[in-house]
């Protein structure tokens, strides 16, 4: 597409079998970015599905060191997200290393930085995901969420005509333009967003807290360019940053949303064959159906995603094609 770019028992449900997604992505590949200073000096853009340093799945940043960790809910799910593990999202994360947050200039939830700027998420290693935030200028005439909006430099620079607590996202790379989305309010415990259509997105070891539209991941009803992906406060619909070549089921994948609609990121050990990466592309099915294992691809079994009794009004028959584990 092209705009980007988000292990336990059985028993717990397929949330579990996340990979150690870094975080969601701008673009898969999209080489050097921009950082709108002008120098150009960008070498080290990371390649998502490259063994290059990572983020926390849904666009995540490339802070996190560490394989997919065996625990919390699901079937066989590692984190896509730094955020966190919590009791009803993926819980296979990959750990923040010691002073995981050195590269924060700012708090992104409490807009802490001087008069007429705003805390924002950005790539400070000249990747192509947010891993830190910085203190930027607010525009004289800011965007409003919704509001159309261009950025300098490129999507993860940090620097845009959104107001404060907001940021342009889903930005096309030929024309740096996208749309302002608002900041979750409230804290990182309790997230708020005022549209109730939309969750709280938290990822990329928490430099990225987004109000994005829930999403159905069966159903894959976000808009063009988008897909469902899964994150631990739910299913969101984010930019498909998968790119031309890649994001088919068994693919390699490295952060949340690389995967093409209709696939999301599991831990390699669940996808047959996947090999040389933390993760790999797995397809979704219909728990509810009978014999809902006959969609998935050979060697894969359909799991619900949820553990028994857990899933949300609505989500009882999300279940994902991934490789039995004992």
């Amino acid at each position: 597409m092209r705009r980007g770019p988000l292990n336990s028992l059985l028993t717990l449900g397929a949330r579990a079998s996340l990979a150690g997604a870094f975080g969601l992505v701008l673009a898969a590949g999209c080489g050097s970015v921009d950082d709108g200073s002008g120098s150009g000096n960008n070498d080290s853009a990371n390649n998502p599905t490259s063994d290059s340093d990572g983020g926390n799945g849904t666009v995540a940043p490339p802070e996190t060191t560490g394989g997919p960790v065996a625990t919390g809910d699901g079937p066989m799910a590692t984190t896509a997200a730094d955020d966190g593990m919590t009791d009803d999202g993926p819980s296979n994360f990959i750990e923040k290393p010691d002073g995981g947050d050195v590269n924060n200039e700012c708090d992104i939830w409490a807009q802490d930085c001087p008069e007429m700027e705003k805390c924002m998420p950005w790539a400070n290693d000249g990747g192509g995901s947010w891993n830190a935030t910085r203190c930027s200028p607010i525009s004289e005439n800011p965007g409003q969420p919704g509001d159309t909006c261009t950025v300098e430099g490129s999507g993860v620079s940090g620097l845009d005509d959104c107001d404060i607590a907001a940021m342009c996202w889903d930005v096309d790379p030929k024309t740096n333009m996208g749309n302002c989305v608002a900041f979750c309010e409230g804290t990182e415990d309790s997230p708020l967003c005022s549209n109730p259509d939309e969750g709280c997105s938290i990822t990329n070891d928490g430099v990225l807290i987004l109000c994005l539209a829930f999403c159905d991941p069966l159903l894959q009803d976000c808009p063009e360019g988008s897909a469902c992906y899964p994150e631990s406060n739910g299913f969101f619909c984010s930019p498909d940053a998968s790119g031309p070549e890649l994001g088919a089921i068994g693919d390699p994948c490295e952060f949340i949303n690389v995967c093409d609609p209709g696939g999301w990121c599991a831990a390699a050990e669940t996808v047959p064959n996947c090999q040389g990466s933390i993760g790999c592309c797995a397809a979704y099915c219909d728990f509810s159906e009978p014999n809902a294992s006959e969609t998935c691809p050979a060697g894969t079994e359909c799991i619900a995603w949820h553990e028994e009794g857990t899933a949300p009004p609505g989500e009882e028959d999300i279940g994902v094609c991934i490789v039995p584990q004992t």
